[in-house]
């Protein structure tokens, strides 16, 4: 209706200035020109600007032209559409839903959980968001991520949600919004778990426990070394053992009597004064005797 107004208030205005020719009064012809040239100019410049449509940077556009919603959107810019059509822009910036979620563990035990949800919107689902959704998707894309993540957590017992499977819960709801949130048109960014709240007695009990196993895992380490070592005790005594035996086992006469000559022929060779005995027995070893050499005076 604001396109056909501006045309028609352009059209009379142009017609009037036209017409004015016919004033014979030249002051009056004057001031009647000047504004229907003013009133034209405005009337056909707001006519224009019909034609033009601006989306806002992180935005796209969605043409809706007497109820019948085009499937292609506009991207942000400038873009020339029908006078007649409705433009209406969409945010594809990234959203962050904050949420305290009440649910229970696998044992049945109230947990209450701070989680947060960051999705954006597809734009190339923009124009089925807007006939299926509309312009505010923010009560069912919350309902949706409440369900899913008592959903997930119902399979946990409470202090696997408190400390060791947080990580797990996070990225097992990641994955069920990741399949079920792009079915409405949206992009899940990614899922949080900030905070899990349970009673205070319940909280205690699963520290002490935590704290136990961790007093356990610590004890199994300690046994686990204290038997590595005896273990490489063994080892060694063994390889000891064994060393003796072969070295012994070797040991024969032929050998001793063997090292007896070279240990006989290393003393003969010696500059020192001695004289060397053979044992008298068979095989017997070397005996050293080192004389008094001083000389008696008397």
């Amino acid at each position: 209706m604001g396109f056909i107004f501006s045309l028609l208030t352009s059209l009379i205005a142009s017609l009037i200035y036209l017409q004015s020719s016919k004033i014979t009064n030249i002051k009056t012809q004057i001031a009647v020109r000047g504004i229907t040239i003013l009133i034209g100019s405005i009337a056909f410049l707001a006519s224009i600007s019909r034609l033009l449509v601006i989306v806002p940077p992180g935005n796209v556009g969605v043409i809706n032209l007497f109820g019948n919603v085009s499937d292609n959107t506009l991207n942000s810019g400038v873009h020339v559409v029908n006078p007649f059509a409705k433009v209406l822009n969409f945010s594809t910036r990234l959203k962050d839903i904050k949420e305290n979620i009440d649910t229970t563990s696998q044992e049945g035990l109230s947990l209450n959980l701070d989680v947060s949800l960051q999705y954006r919107l597809d734009p190339q689902k923009a124009a089925t968001v807007y006939k299926t959704i509309g312009t505010d998707e923010k009560e069912l894309i919350i309902s949706r991520f409440r369900s899913t993540v008592r959903a997930i957590t119902a399979n946990y017992p409470a202090s696997a949600v408190y400390s060791i499977k947080r990580q797990e819960i996070v990225d097992k709801i990641d994955q069920q919004l990741t399949q079920d949130i792009p079915k409405l048109g949206f992009i899940v960014d990614q899922a949080l778990l900030r905070n899990v709240k349970m009673p205070d007695t319940l909280q205690i009990a699963i520290q002490q426990k935590l704290k136990a196993e961790q007093e356990n895992e610590q004890m199994k380490f300690v046994l686990e070394k204290e038997r590595q070592e005896a273990e490489r005790k063994k080892i060694e005594a063994k390889g000891i053992a064994d060393s003796q035996k072969i070295i012994s086992g070797g040991l024969t006469n032929q050998i001793l009597q063997l090292r007896a000559i070279e240990a006989t022929e290393k003393l003969a060779q010696s500059n020192n004064s001695k004289v060397v005995v053979i044992g008298a027995e068979k095989g017997g070893m070397p005996i050293l005797i080192q004389p008094d050499t001083r000389t008696s005076k008397p």
